[in-house]
């Protein structure tokens, strides 16, 4: 039995219903811009950075003067029009608690900029309870890109085989799976479970998988 001593974290759609609101500030953003992207293009690209997203839907970089100007807005848009209303999902500060009362290290790895994670965990009453944070400013490519698994599993001390990653979209299992770790998926971020095939379990959310903690792979079952 490997005993697992840490569990990297995704946040948006992982532990907090905020898929949607991102690829809303998304369209809303580069309307702004002049460019109409459909809600339905850019909602699977979500738990992804801008990196990806603006090359993808318009053909810019996100370092281009105009792909800075969309992103800057995205981030205004979505601090002020979704965040009062994103929720964290059932169960979900419960299983933090409960991994933390299980002697697992907590740690982040997420696309999002760094005052958007610190409003998210604030929401889930979460940020004592996770001791490593990285997020997009801490590298250069976001997910499916390893960059961001690769940091966190660096600051964390342990070896991959150590850790398990919990996320809710295909590029959390592919950025994982290129540093050698495995993945817990949620469907909560509206993935299928065809497009989550690479995790080793597949569960609705936090509070099924804290239902099922005894029986799933972080118990080391």
């Amino acid at each position: 039995m490997i005993q697992i001593r840490g569990v990297i974290l995704d946040v948006d759609g992982t532990l907090v219903d905020s898929n949607d609101a991102h690829a809303h500030s998304w369209v809303e953003a580069m309307a702004e811009y002049g460019y109409i992207v459909a809600f339905e293009k850019v909602r699977p690209l979500i738990g992804m950075g801008g990196d990806k997203v603006l090359p993808v839907t318009i053909h810019l970089q996100k370092d281009s003067e105009t792909g800075s100007q969309i992103s800057k807005r995205r981030a205004e848009i979505f601090k002020e029009r979704y965040l009062p209303h994103v929720q964290a999902f059932p169960g979900t500060k419960e299983l933090l608690q409960e991994m933390r009362r299980r002697g697992l290290k907590l740690m982040i790895a997420s696309s999002a900029q760094p005052d958007e994670l610190k409003s998210l965990l604030q929401l889930v009453g979460a940020e004592d309870l996770v001791e490593e944070k990285t997020t997009s400013k801490d590298v250069k490519r976001s997910k499916p890109d390893p960059d961001v698994m690769r940091v966190t599993l660096k600051r964390s001390g342990l070896v991959a085989y150590e850790v398990l990653m919990i996320g809710d979209t295909a590029y959390d299992i592919e950025a994982a799976r290129k540093v050698h770790v495995r993945t817990i998926a949620f469907r909560s971020g509206g993935w299928k479970d065809a497009d989550l095939a690479g995790a080793l379990a597949i569960y609705d959310g936090p509070a099924e998988l804290l239902a099922h903690y005894d029986q799933s792979p972080l118990a080391g079952k």
